[in-house]
């Protein structure tokens, strides 16, 4: 078991601490947001006030922020963690960020050294809560097997996808079908109404056939019923479609369905639904028909 410093401790962060403190690992946590210290002490974790504090005499640090600005301040900040750990501590950064902010943080790593991977995850709250993420890392093999115990109880699909930042990469073609499907199930939602056809039987006969996928199968339910409570927010997945597309623009390719999908996740955000599950895409679909 491993000492194990957990910083971000929101919607996602505070189910997997709280897992990692289930399996027997001694688990030291922050986040600015006070509550959010509180739940974890429940849980069986300790509270840190501060950063340095969850940190101290930690084996393994795993941060879970929003976005690279947050990353970058947390881990590179003259009071951040590289600042704070000891050389040899393993810096796994589980947050969805842009792949050159992971290389920079393992390049600082490195000079001090601090093993670094990115790794970030799939799964949303639910897969959060029953610790079955896919898990999605970059970085050296060697540190990706010592990660490997922890990672196994957080996930169930677990892979070391490349060199330092590639975890990253694979997280944005993630978010890129995730939202394409998402825009498609409401476009179907949408033509299925206003057609006269019941939308749960029709989505019950897609979910059957080559059509199927994991969001009919745990989201359909809540978009009929236009249910958005965040499970993964509209503002997070704006977020990650812009690191899909500047890694596209970075990497000298075209992604002209993930370019289309992204103008809907943004025009989801612009009419005030960014604090909404990302299943609320549907209501932009169906303002787009005057639905």
């Amino acid at each position: 078991m491993s000492r194990i410093g957990f910083i971000g401790l929101g919607i996602m962060g505070s189910h997997m601490a709280a897992n990692l403190v289930r399996a027997g690992h001694s688990v030291t946590g922050y986040d600015v947001v006070p509550a959010a210290v509180d739940r974890l002490a429940q849980a069986g974790g300790k509270p840190a006030a501060d950063l340095a504090g969850a940190v101290d005499g930690a084996e393994v640090v795993i941060t879970m922020l929003p976005d690279s600005p947050q990353v970058a301040e947390v881990v590179l900040g003259p009071n951040g963690v590289l600042a704070a750990v000891r050389p040899g501590v393993l810096l796994i950064d589980m947050s969805s960020i842009a792949p050159e902010t992971s290389r920079e943080i393992a390049t600082a790593g490195a000079e001090r050294g601090v093993r670094v991977l990115d790794a970030p995850v799939s799964g949303g709250e639910q897969g959060a809560i029953k610790a079955s993420l896919s898990i999605m890392a970059g970085g050296d093999a060697a540190d990706f097997e010592a990660a490997r115990p922890i990672f196994e109880d957080l996930g169930r699909t677990i892979v070391h996808v490349g060199g330092h930042g590639a975890g990253q990469t694979v997280k944005a073609a993630n978010q890129l079908m995730v939202a394409g499907i998402i825009g498609l199930v409401s476009e179907a939602i949408v033509l299925l109404e206003a057609s006269g056809v019941d939308g749960e039987r029709g989505l019950e006969v897609l979910a059957g056939g080559l059509a199927g996928n994991r969001i009919l199968d745990l989201k359909s339910t809540t978009m009929l019923a236009r249910r958005f409570e965040p499970g993964f927010r509209i503002d997070l997945h704006h977020k990650d479609m812009g690191i899909a597309l500047a890694s596209a623009r970075a990497a000298g390719v075209a992604l002209p369905l993930t370019g289309v999908v992204a103008q809907l996740v943004a025009a989801a955000r612009a009419q005030g639904h960014g604090s909404l599950d990302h299943s609320a895409v549907l209501k932009v679909v169906e303002q787009l028909s005057a639905r």
